[in-house]
């Protein structure tokens, strides 16, 4: 049975459909852009989030600047991840996050 690859959205490299996440650039979104909140499908042309309402620009805690939530900054390249806290898990989130996607655990005090 034939494999079809398509290429990640970020960096250009053919994967597998079914990847959840790139191998080369480490994106968690291979295939295009996510809500961070509630893993919804999104573009960059939108301005909250049609799932869960979210604001789809945040300010980015390195450069102070508006950034769409991507996994990186538009205007710095700061990393907008950090790590859940539980050692089961570890799984990164998006640094505004209270509770991580994957476990439920909070990440950090609101």
């Amino acid at each position: 049975m034939a494999t079809y690859k398509q290429p990640c959205f970020h960096c250009g490299e053919f994967i597998g459909r079914d990847a959840h996440l790139c191998p080369v650039c480490g994106s968690r979104s291979p295939f295009g852009y996510r809500c961070p909140s509630c893993m919804k499908s999104i573009e960059k042309r939108q301005t909250v989030c049609s799932g869960c309402g979210r604001s789809l620009t945040v300010v980015c805690p390195a450069c102070q600047q508006p950034t769409f939530v991507d996994e990186r900054c538009e205007r710095c390249g700061a990393s907008l991840m950090i790590h859940c806290a539980n050692p089961r898990c570890g799984e990164p989130q998006f640094f505004d996050l209270t509770k991580c996607t994957a476990c439920g655990k909070k990440i950090k005090e609101p």
